[in-house]
């Protein structure tokens, strides 16, 4: 089993920064993809960002060149640095877990509790 917390998440203004973070405990860490998803209101949970075994990352095209993803091994952390900050990036942001690389939310086999991130116009 793996288990997942986000923080991080806020209100901010359009244009503004926000991370986000994720830990990982029990049966963790290097043998997982970890990736990030969100979900507004009314809408489907989407892909975001995941970084996979060999630290490579890869990013959904809504959000490329605004957000980072960034994995740190010996910690078992994953944290999402969102800039530029659009309206549209309001959502709930889950952290989740994947013993696959891929950008499918039905491949991943642990999820966070989630974390509201609101960006006002």
């Amino acid at each position: 089993q793996v288990q997942l917390v986000e923080s991080g998440g806020g209100l901010v203004q359009a244009g503004g920064s926000l991370r986000l973070s994720c830990g990982a405990s029990g049966r963790t860490g290097s043998s997982y993809t970890m990736g990030w998803f969100r979900q507004a209101p009314g809408k489907e949970r989407e892909f975001v960002a995941a970084v996979g075994v060999r630290a490579i990352p890869y990013y959904a095209d809504s959000v490329k060149a605004r957000f980072t993803i960034r994995r740190d091994f010996a910690r078992d952390m994953v944290y999402l640095h969102m800039n530029s900050l659009k309206p549209e990036d309001t959502a709930v942001y889950y952290c989740a877990a994947s013993r696959t690389a891929s950008k499918s939310k039905g491949d991943y086999d642990y999820w966070g509790q989630g974390t509201q991130v609101t960006v006002s116009s």
